[in-house]
């Protein structure tokens, strides 16, 4: 028995893909290393202390497109919870390969209708037409590039690319909630990217 568990443990170790690939537990005052993009645990948002709820990855098929983290002023673990939850918040992406800008304009559109009813896509359609427009203002978004949008009260949704504004904020409080559905929805982009923004750890077996 003991010849057999050390076999099956050497296995494992040469095959790395076999081992769980959700991100390792950060103590809370240490960064969250996500396929080598570094999520702080606390970040200022609107003059408020907002604490990493959850970060993980977008793959398609086997490739890693980007990474994605969730700041709230408190914990949730549940899409309900994350879309009432009061204050600030912000959502970060950064590319791990380079995507069609046009390209994600219009896979960030369709996730909000797939996840929204026709009176919330209505409500929030301003907002996805501007970043439609602003992914469509550059022709990609290569490997390092990252966004946000910060969701403020009483202000609205802020778009930053690569750290610097795009215009006015988007005012309707109803797009930041319908962004959200794009990874927290019913019909989510990625099951376990869902799983991770929320919070919940589990294996992912066979992806690298």
């Amino acid at each position: 028995m003991r010849g057999f568990i050390l076999a099956a443990l050497l296995t494992l170790a040469a095959h790395p893909a076999c081992l769980a690939q959700a991100p390792a537990a950060a103590s809370p005052s240490a960064a969250l290393d996500v396929a080598g993009v570094k999520y702080e645990p606390t970040l200022q948002v609107g003059g408020q202390t907002l604490q990493l709820n959850g970060a993980g990855i977008r793959y398609k098929a086997v490739f890693k497109v980007y990474t994605a983290g969730l700041y709230l002023g408190s914990k949730a673990s549940s899409t309900e919870a994350v879309l009432a939850a009061p204050g600030p918040k912000r959502l970060h992406i950064v590319m791990l390969r380079e995507v069609d800008g046009n390209e994600l304009g219009r896979l960030f559109t369709k996730g909000m209708e797939q996840n929204a009813s026709r009176e919330e896509f209505g409500k929030a359609v301003n907002g996805v037409l501007r970043v439609a427009e602003i992914f469509a203002s550059r022709k990609s978004l290569t490997s390092g590039e990252h966004f946000s949008i910060d969701y403020l009260p009483g202000t609205g949704s802020v778009v930053l690319l690569n750290g610097k504004p795009q215009g006015a904020p988007i005012k309707e409080p109803e797009f930041f909630s319908a962004l959200l559905r794009i990874w927290l929805g019913k019909s989510p982009a990625d099951d376990q990217l869902k799983e991770a923004l929320l919070g919940i750890v589990r294996e992912r077996p066979g992806r690298s």
